[in-house]
């Protein structure tokens, strides 16, 4: 992990059309490290997502990756600068294989699979299970395996950068181990990660940093593992006493 910010957030506002979800984000994600926001339900941690990724307009100035302004920059284009997301729901093709879904990471990816840090190869060594059913549409998979899936489509992009959007949602406890399991061998790979978790304990453990968000504005923030649970807590649910 360098000193370098790879992705940035200043004065970051945003929301859906006259609703204001997002009021002034500052934030900073370095080279390999793995940074968590946590916060309740509606506090505008998808929407932070979303923002940066370019499915929601925000101003030029107000996203920076490796410094240069991308605020507002097309998905595509996101994507084609190192950007990926794995999306809350895991937002897979029905009707289409697991191998198949992986083809369409393949098809619009920064670069070429054989150029990669990324191929089908190694992701099926990363997650076994894929390779036994890689021919089976993504309906006959389990809530887990199609998450599995959501993750190696977003790293088929080869991104330098990954967006995280509930990693844990709707899944077992023994499922989750497993795959946030992963997270180190993705990191070591090069990938800085931006994980959005409800999961207090989750994302402490998993993330280098911490950044805690209320109704749209960051609310707390330091090294995951100098935060107490008492700041968290009173982060959480605003108290005045939260910084860190």
């Amino acid at each position: 992990m360098t000193g370098t910010a790879i992705l940035s957030t200043h004065g970051l506002v945003g929301g859906y059309g006259d609703f204001q979800a997002l009021f002034g984000i500052d934030l900073h994600l370095l080279q390999g490290e793995v940074i968590a926001l946590i916060g309740a339900n509606g506090a505008g941690k998808s929407t932070f997502l979303k923002s940066v990724f370019g499915l929601l307009p925000v101003g030029r100035d107000m996203v920076r990756y490796e410094g240069v302004p991308v605020g507002g920059t097309p998905v595509h284009k996101m994507v084609g600068r190192g950007l990926a997301m794995v999306p809350e729901g895991r937002r897979l093709f029905a009707g289409m294989t697991v191998e198949e879904n992986m083809r369409v990471a393949i098809d619009h990816a920064r670069l070429p699979e054989s150029e990669g840090q990324w191929t089908r190869d190694r992701l099926f060594e990363l997650f076994p299970i894929l390779r036994e059913k890689r021919n089976q549409p993504i309906e006959d998979l389990s809530g887990g395996q199609q998450q599995m899936v959501a993750i190696s489509r977003a790293l088929l992009c080869q991104p330098r950068v990954l967006l995280c959007d509930e990693l844990s949602l709707g899944l077992a406890p023994r499922v989750i181990r497993e795959i946030y399991a992963v997270l180190p061998e993705i990191i070591s790979g090069g990938t800085s990660i931006v994980l959005v978790e409800q999961d207090v304990s989750l994302a402490r453990e998993a993330s280098n940093r911490l950044y805690c968000m209320l109704e749209g504005r960051i609310t707390l923030t330091g090294n995951s593992n100098e935060i107490s649970r008492d700041q968290i807590a009173a982060a959480y649910f605003g108290a005045s006493n939260a910084v860190a």
